[in-house]
């Protein structure tokens, strides 16, 4: 399962969201999933799951790659479904006990799920064709103007690029890390919660002493190649915005606009 995670990994093709520049795919991102909280009905949801498969097919992404992505997050979509099933009042449809579910419950609940489920699809679609180095870029590209109150932008873009470039390093070293103590005779399945807890604690101890080594690796080696942050630096590739990132704004906005309208005259 931990494999599963595709936040923070880069998947190599040669498609149009590829190409797009970084800045351009970071914002049409954000609007995208401000955009997923903006409705509650089937009609939006129908045009976010128009526009979503269309940016999987441009972005030449396998779609099983994609949807892998759904099972690290299963558990927390379990437990947001039942919570919302049970919780939210309306007119009872079924009486279990002394829950109940309601109509509104069940309609939540779907939606709800399926917000969670197009929320990863979106921020994955993003970072799986999107190199750290372009986000780096593009972040700072986009944070530029808080220079004028003196917020160190290029530090600040350097810290989140690395942090996600960090996230499927630091997946595979738990899964090894896992695997070696399964080996040794560790047992992270069976047991009460208390005892399952403690079990971890040989799988932390050495997965926090081996992102601070990696952490110490990285620092040295920046040192080396004597980083001293983003001031007087130059591009090797400077960022610049194509015809095809205007298409692609323009297409986003469009987007934007058809839920507004949906949310508008379905209410």
């Amino acid at each position: 399962m931990i494999r599963d995670i595709t936040i923070g990994q880069y998947y190599p093709a040669d498609s149009l969201l590829h190409r797009l520049d970084p800045r351009t795919k970071i914002v049409c991102t954000l609007l995208y999933v401000i955009s997923l909280f903006l409705f509650s009905n089937l009609t939006g949801y129908l045009i976010a799951t128009v526009f979503l498969c269309m940016m999987i097919w441009l972005s030449k992404v396998p779609v099983f790659f994609i949807f892998k992505g759904i099972r690290a997050i299963l558990f927390l979509l379990i437990i947001t479904v039942v919570f919302n099933l049970f919780l939210v009042p309306g007119e009872p449809v079924v009486t279990i006990w002394k829950l109940t579910i309601t109509d509104k419950g069940i309609r939540t609940a779907v939606f709800t799920a399926f917000r969670l489920v197009y929320l990863i699809f979106g921020s994955s679609l993003m970072t799986l064709t999107t190199t750290p180095n372009q986000l780096t870029d593009g972040l700072e590209r986009l944070m530029n103007p808080l220079r004028i109150v003196k917020v160190p932008v290029h530090e600040l873009a350097m810290m989140m690029s690395i942090a996600l470039r960090f996230i499927p390093i630091l997946l595979e070293e738990t899964d090894k890390i896992m695997k070696a103590q399964i080996a040794r005779g560790a047992d992270f399945e069976s047991g009460n919660l208390v005892k399952k807890a403690k079990s971890l604690v040989p799988l932390l101890v050495p997965l926090f002493v081996s992102a601070f080594r990696r952490a110490t690796d990285l620092a040295m080696a920046m040192e080396a190649r004597c980083y001293r942050g983003g001031n007087g630096r130059t591009k090797m590739k400077p960022l610049v915005y194509q015809p095809r990132d205007y298409i692609a704004y323009g297409v986003t906005i469009l987007y934007i606009v058809a839920i507004a309208v949906a949310v508008r005259f379905t209410k």
